[in-house]
Formats: C-alpha cells, structure tokens, sequence
C-alpha cells in the first residue's frame, strides 16, 4: 500500500469521542447544570443530544460531582468521576488519559442545543488534515447585535486570514477605531477538537497569565505559541452561564416544541 492509501485508511478508523465536563459549583451559576429544561435536567439534555448525533464512538461526562454522575448513570449514560479542575479541557485530560481514541471533542456540559452539523465540520477538519498540522480546532460564530458584541460572557475570537485564532476575549475585539470599514464580530462557541496527544500536552502546561485574566482556557494554547484552527458555523444555541440564559434555552425549547 502506497503511502496515500495509508494516509486514507488511517483516517478512516480514526477513535472519535465526546466528552461532556460537568461541575456543579459554576461561580456565576451553582448548580446550573441541575437545573429543569423542559423535562430534563440541563445536563442530561446536553449529553442526549451528544449520544443522538451518532458521531463518536463513545461519549460520556466527566465530573467531580457525584449529584451529576448519578444523574447521568440514572438515565443509562456513561459517566466517570474526576479530581477538581479549573479547567473543562484539564478535567477531560485526566478523564481521556487511559481511554484508546485518536480525537476528542470537548461539548461544554452547558451547550444543550449543539447539533450535528458543526460537530462534524469539526471532525472533518481532522479528516482532511492528512499530515496532522491540526492538534486543535473550535467553532465560532458571526455576532451582529450590539448587546451580544458587548456581553464580557460573550467570549469574542478574532483569528487571521487562516482562520486559525489570534486571540480570545470578553472585552469587545476588534476595537471599532476605524468606522469607514466593517467590523466583524465572532463568538467562540467553546466546543474544541482535540488530537488525544495535544489535549494531554494541555493539561501538563501550568496556566498563563492572560488565561487566567480573562478565565478563557483557550488562551493557554496560544501563549505556549500553539494554533487553533477556528470553524465558523451558522449554529444558534445558548451557553448556560447566568440565570437569564436559562430563560433564553427554556424559549427555544418552546419554539422547538411547537415548531415539531
């Protein structure tokens, strides 16, 4: 076999896993993970959705918090506990470090209404990356309304002409000096792909500074000069991180609902 035809068969068997972290003391919103969206628990909403995709050959959360376990364990998902981490992607690392897989995909535990198109363009991203230049890619998408530009829970990315991410932010980037031009906002939706290799490589790296300032772990990459290939994505969905998002997943649920 030719070295192409290598290439494509290890491609084709490509270990594809999802991972949900899931802790209960959200600082801006304990327990938000518990809490009721429609007829289920948040959590156990975001996981469903994960497993009905039929994209990875496993999926589970990954926890500290044995409220969440048992909750996901009740319902037949898989779970497993973990230490306390600071981070999503730390907390996955511990979790993945003795599983067999080649790429795993980080689902925030408080994105309930992520679909299946964005995650397979993130898959497809390690598909078509046959020299494995890409160890992580995430996904972003164009914000338009000045409220939601605004919002510091709106973690903005602007990325260059490779779309591989500059830099991550809750202050408004790009600064608006200019106004003869059009300025165009994206917010990264924090779901990551990672080669099993870099997501270990991420864990043993000591937090940065600007991470730590802005609370965004993505910034960790690239302060340690690692590239992130960013995915823009039509996808609307609501990151649970306050009460009044809450609200906004429950309204999308109705509209959902009622549209079916």
């Amino acid at each position: 076999m030719n070295n192409l035809g290598t290439r494509n068969s290890e491609l084709e068997t490509l270990k594809i896993i999802a991972v949900i972290p899931a802790r209960y003391a959200a600082s801006r919103f304990p327990g938000k993970l518990m809490q009721i969206l429609g007829d289920k628990t948040v959590i156990a909403t975001t996981y469903q959705n994960v497993v009905e995709t039929q994209l990875f050959d496993e999926v589970f959360v990954a926890t500290d918090s044995e409220i969440i376990f048992e909750e996901i364990t009740k319902i037949g998902g898989k779970a497993v506990m973990t230490g306390e981490h600071e981070t999503g992607s730390d907390r996955i690392a511990e979790a993945v470090q003795n599983i067999d897989c080649d790429i795993v995909i980080n689902v925030q535990g408080d994105e309930p209404f992520l679909k299946t198109e964005p995650l397979k363009q993130l898959i497809q991203v390690f598909k078509n990356d046959v020299d494995k230049e890409i160890s992580l890619a995430s996904l972003k998408i164009r914000l338009k309304e000045k409220e939601e530009i605004e919002n510091p829970n709106n973690v903005k990315v602007i990325t260059d002409l490779q779309n591989f991410a500059m830099y991550f932010s809750r202050s408004v980037i790009p600064y608006p000096r200019e106004t003869s031009v059009e300025h165009l906002y994206y917010k990264h939706i924090g779901v990551y792909a990672f080669r099993k290799e870099a997501l270990l490589k991420f864990a043993n790296l000591a937090m940065t500074p600007l991470e730590i300032s802005e609370k965004i772990e993505a910034i960790r990459y690239l302060e340690n000069g690692m590239k992130i290939k960013m995915i823009e994505t039509d996808f609307i969905g609501v990151g649970i991180d306050v009460p009044e998002d809450l609200e906004k997943a429950k309204a999308i649920l109705n509209n959902e609902t009622k549209a079916s």
